[in-house]
């Protein structure tokens, strides 16, 4: 009897968030994200794994329907159910919602995946400038 050896997976890009700092004030926006793709089925995971752990399990994310590929209703992330809302009318197609239930509420930007680095960067950078 032989055994296969697996290749190693191949490692995740590093993840691109920045978060505004923490205060009391509410914000329009919470952070900056850079996702690698607009496969947000792939991207969600990691995204949602380097989060503070003081923003409680993130039950629920509404994203605009028109900025990602198409999306079921649920995503399993690390065991956990996490409900996928599209919304074309009122969600930003730049930013993404993530909601904990009792913790709170935070909206992100989205920069475009293809985005060069010149043009992220800035975006990145002003995640904790805005109010």
């Amino acid at each position: 009897m032989t055994t296969a050896v697996q290749p190693p997976l191949p490692e995740r890009p590093p993840l691109r968030l920045r978060l505004a700092p923490h205060g009391g004030l509410p914000r329009a926006i919470d952070g900056a994200w850079w996702p690698h793709s607009d496969d947000l089925l792939t991207e969600l995971p990691h995204l949602l794994a380097g989060l503070p752990s003081a923003w409680g399990h993130i039950s629920s994310v509404t994203v605009n329907g028109g900025a990602w590929s198409a999306l079921p209703g649920r995503i399993l992330v690390v065991n956990q159910v996490v409900r996928l809302t599209t919304n074309a009318t009122t969600s930003d197609p730049r930013t993404i919602v993530l909601v904990a239930p009792g913790e709170g509420r935070w909206d992100l930007l989205v920069v475009p995946p293809n985005a060069t680095e010149d043009a992220a960067g800035p975006l990145m950078s002003a995640a904790g400038a805005f109010r």
